[in-house]
């Protein structure tokens, strides 16, 4: 009788502490349930691993694992861990890689109770894993929904005796499994809003930055209408004729024949206070020393020999206005002083006369020579240019601002179409690719020209332009080895669209590596400008 009594009284206290430990399993549910909701995003992390301690202390195992199936790489990953003391924890590694059998089974939904000395032979890989982390028995039920593995909880002992999980155990752990996975894709949900958010004030304050620009950008152009273009390099010529035009500082413009240097000279005039009086410009380079100072300053009646009337000079005509220079690198080392003079003090007499006159009078030069240079060689005054560059601006070759051919090309169209009485609506691809791709040696007064001559030669409503031979104008502009080199990738990334990677892109075409090419158009500076 008493071994019986015995025999029932551990039967009761089984009972009992089964009964107790699922009472504690459905309080944890209850709790997590609860907790989660309430949970900050940031913490749910922390609170899945302090809950891994709680499962794995009340079914006295060494080690808890939260298993996912990461959705942007397909591949299961043990994402958080618990272990006893003493007991090495997992770092976030793919149990592909090191329990393929294991993982298999979890993909196809099956619950694994095992002991490690009871594993198949196809489970090599996985005994190996074990073994080297010490895991002799263990269980791990699976997740799923609507079919599809989504996640796991693993749990491992580092001795036999846990070889039998009661069924009541597996069921609640599912219900954990499903709890923590809820947990974890809601924290997963708010980072992506969060994220989602972000990227869409970056959105916003991005548009609210481009509208200011385009805004800013609608406004310089319109200011301008002689002015045509788009490009980053037009825009800040245009900022700087802004910034200096109500001053009566002396501006020296520089860049090639036909860039557009005296266009930049009249927007300077007609933004600025003397705007109300005709700007006065002189091209230096068109007359020969006998008469350039007799246009400049003016001259009395028999001054010299053909000098039958009194002539008023430039400068005695511009005063109170402004005066245009342009090709001032063409002047003579005599008439460079007397400019001094004129900048230094307002002051000079004209030709046959010892009466000094006083103007005020802004000056604006242009030339397409290196002024440096030529003081370097003795041709041009250091003083003379330091007064001139006060204000340096300088206008781009058309090759180094090809956004621009486009716009220049419709408003050249447009010009011709008015004054030729022709009506044109599109033009050519193929033309399209050749303006795009050809250097311009002569810049727009280039480009002006062969627009012209196409509109005389288009006998329908879509323009075809033919080119002239650069090897004609080779010379020209050949000026050294990087020059070409920038002008023969310009060519190509016309011919790409300013496709740099891809099999047809400039670095492929070049042969050249994409990151190489980014380099050499940074060294070269070569940019795209866009609309």
């Amino acid at each position: 009788m008493k071994g019986r009594a015995g025999s029932l009284s551990r039967v009761e206290e089984t009972l009992r502490k089964t009964i107790e430990e699922r009472l504690r399993f459905e309080r944890l549910l209850t709790e997590l349930s609860t907790a989660f909701v309430k949970i900050p995003s940031g913490e749910v992390d922390e609170e899945v691993e302090a809950v891994l301690q709680r499962i794995g202390e009340i079914l006295g195992v060494d080690r808890t694992d939260f298993v996912q199936l990461m959705a942007e790489t397909d591949q299961v990953e043990i994402t958080h861990s618990w272990t006893v003391k003493g007991v090495e924890r997992y770092e976030r590694i793919t149990t592909d890689e090191h329990y393929p059998w294991f993982t298999e089974k979890l993909r196809n939904g099956e619950d694994l109770i095992f002991a490690t000395d009871k594993l198949p032979e196809e489970a090599e890989k996985d005994i190996t894993s074990l073994e080297s982390m010490g895991i002799k028995s263990g269980m791990i039920i699976p997740y799923m929904v609507e079919g599809a593995f989504v996640c796991a909880t693993a749990f491992g002992s580092h001795n036999d005796y846990r070889r039998i999980w009661p069924e009541s155990h597996i069921q609640r752990l599912r219900l954990l499994g499903e709890v923590l996975f809820n947990a974890l894709l809601r924290k997963q949900q708010d980072l992506e809003l969060h994220n989602a958010f972000a990227e869409i004030q970056k959105l916003k304050n991005q548009l609210q930055k481009e509208n200011i620009y385009l805004r800013e950008k609608i406004e310089t152009i319109q200011k301008h209408e002689e002015i045509v273009g788009i490009s980053d390099d037009i825009l800040n010529v245009l900022k700087k004729v802004e910034q200096v035009a109500a001053m009566n500082s002396s501006v020296l413009i520089t860049g090639e024949t036909g860039t557009g240097k005296e266009l930049v000279a009249r927007a300077i005039h007609n933004q600025s206070l003397r705007k109300n009086r005709a700007m006065v410009t002189v091209n230096c380079a068109t007359l020969p020393d006998s008469l350039v100072e007799g246009e400049l300053f003016g001259r009395e009646k028999g001054a010299y020999t053909g000098a039958e009337t009194k002539q008023a000079g430039r400068f005695e005509i511009a005063d109170g206005s402004t005066i245009f220079l342009d090709e001032i690198g063409e002047l003579s080392p005599t008439l460079q002083a007397k400019l001094l003079r004129v900048l230094q003090h307002g002051q000079f007499e004209r030709l046959g006369s010892s009466k000094t006159i006083t103007v005020n009078v802004r000056v604006i030069t242009a030339t397409n020579r290196d002024l440096s240079k030529a003081i370097r060689n003795g041709n041009f005054r250091e003083d003379l240019y330091y007064r001139l560059n006060v204000f340096p601006i300088r206008i781009s070759p058309l090759r180094e601002r090809p956004a621009d051919i486009f716009p220049l090309t419709w408003a050249f169209i447009n010009e011709f179409c008015d004054t030729m009485g022709k009506r044109i609506d599109a033009i050519s691809k193929s033309s399209l690719d050749c303006i795009q791709s050809y250097p311009w040696p002569g810049n727009v007064r280039e480009l002006r020209n062969v627009i012209e001559r196409a509109m005389i030669i288009s006998r329908d409503r879509t323009l075809n332009i033919e080119l002239p031979e650069t090897s004609d104008h080779a010379h020209s502009y050949d000026t050294t080895l990087e020059e070409s080199e920038r002008r023969h990738i310009l060519s190509v990334l016309g011919k790409t669209n300013w496709r740099i990677r891809g099999p047809n892109g400039a670095s492929k075409i070049l042969g050249l590596h994409p990151s190489t090419l980014y380099s050499r158009m940074k060294k070269l500076r070569i940019r795209r400008s866009l609309p």
